[in-house]
């Protein structure tokens, strides 16, 4: 948010008018998080504006007033005093350019374009079209993507018709796609519709619109599976925003990233971890000396999950508190299944002050 300022005196010196005189000013020194509308909010009480044209990942602007008054005394102001803009202090100069280039019928609001350009600033998780579609498509149906990397990570996105585009804009720039990171700087795109040479996972939407979309907006996908086995996604990250109530009543969203049992909240970490695919072999560990194999199957039937079919635990130091060892099922998804509903289970113990926290992983292993 803009500080108070006085409208100053238009001598500001010859270093600001090295460039001849304009309506429209360049703004430098924005910080990352600023919009457009920050720029409005400060800029306008030197007069109208008429168009904003971000450069985010310069972190610049060009501010195009109605009059060229109106730009002087920017200028001016800005060169005797701070002037602030979303809590930084901005510099101004003339541009060279005379106007801004809109995109075709950018002025009027019932032309505009129906494609945007999406600025992506601070991409901590990979942005793909399957995260980009989710995010606007509730806005507006959106036709097509186009995602490249220039100036950073930036895409094009082409909506069914120019109001979708409109309130798509005017909803999602200066938002997190996720909380605190990948921030969506937003303009209408020159171009008035989108060239897709072909389709695939890093250029276009539009392909399945079948089992994975539905996943994907978080519709049940249980009727769309076909072997029984999971699947159903391509996201590298779950989007805080497109939460949904599941069957049961509890969410479909939760986070792990600060619970202690996560082992990948840093580079560092995930480095010492094995990645592993499901198997039909199950590593369990963290279990008492005195659970037997009898009490783990029990375990299983208990919680109306399949029960193992080969069992084997691993020689223990005498000092040992606690035993590891294999669990073999007939597939791999009755593995799946038990590493889901019993992972760390708690398992308590007669006269024990704590219980012990089963730990179960898919192992290298695929038969006993």
């Amino acid at each position: 948010m803009n500080v108070g300022f006085s409208l100053c005196s238009q001598d500001s010196g010859s270093e600001t008018h090295r460039i001849a005189p304009s309506p429209v000013v360049h703004v430098r020194g924005l910080c990352e998080s600023v919009v457009e509308a920050d720029l409005v909010e400060a800029l306008e009480k030197f007069g109208n504006i008429c168009y904003v044209m971000m450069m985010p990942f310069k972190r610049q602007a060009l501010v195009e007033f109605e009059e060229v008054q109106s730009a002087d005394r920017c200028v001016a102001c800005g060169s005797q005093e701070p002037v602030y803009i979303a809590g930084q202090q901005a510099y101004f100069n003339y541009s060279t350019s005379k106007r801004i280039t809109r995109p075709t019928n950018a002025d009027d609001p019932n032309s505009g374009n129906k494609v945007l350009l999406l600025s992506i600033q601070n991409p901590l998780y990979p942005i793909t079209t399957d995260v980009l579609y989710t995010v606007c498509n509730p806005i507006g149906n959106v036709l097509r993507i186009v995602i490249f990397k220039r100036n950073g990570i930036q895409a094009m996105v082409e909506f069914e018709s120019i109001q979708n585009a409109q309130k798509a804009k005017a909803a999602l720039n200066g938002a997190d796609i996720y909380a605190g990171c990948c921030t969506l700087k937003i303009e209408y795109a020159r171009p008035s519709r989108l060239n897709v040479i072909r389709n695939d996972n890093d250029i276009t939407v539009e392909r399945g619109k079948g089992r994975q979309r539905q996943a994907i907006l978080g519709e049940h996908p249980s009727s769309y599976s076909d072997n029984g086995y999971g699947h159903v996604s391509k996201q590298h990250a779950v989007i805080p925003s497109q939460v949904f109530e599941l069957e049961d009543g509890s969410s479909s969203y939760k986070d792990f990233a600060m619970t202690r049992n996560n082992r990948f909240t840093s580079a560092g970490q995930a480095s010492k971890n094995i990645i592993q695919p499901p198997s039909c072999v199950l590593h369990f560990y963290n279990v008492p000396p005195c659970i037997s194999e009898d009490d783990l199957q029990r375990l299983c039937t208990e919680h109306g999950v399949p029960g193992f079919s080969k069992y084997k635990v691993f020689d223990a130091k005498p000092s040992s508190k606690t035993i590891s060892g294999l669990l073999e099922f007939d597939s791999k998804t009755h593995a799946v299944e038990v590493l889901t509903v019993l992972n760390h289970y708690q398992i308590r113990i007669p006269n024990g002050s704590n219980p012990y926290t089963l730990k179960l992983c898919f192992s290298t292993s695929s038969h006993l």
